[in-house]
């Protein structure tokens, strides 16, 4: 399995939007088995991005 392009998408989004905040980001992960992509930034804030591109901020 392989991310959607609207997960690519919003993947790319958070990343900029994490970089212009001067934010790390420690992890990225495609869990295969709920195919959603998985992205901590700093030690806090997770964020799952849905295989239609929806976040969910943690």
């Amino acid at each position: 399995m392989e991310p959607t392009i609207e997960q690519l998408k919003a993947f790319f989004d958070f990343c900029v939007r994490a970089s212009n905040l001067l934010r790390d980001i420690a992890l990225v992960r495609f869990d295969q088995r709920t195919s959603r992509i998985v992205i901590l930034i700093g030690e806090t804030i997770q964020v799952e991005i849905l295989s239609n591109g929806e976040n969910i901020i943690r």
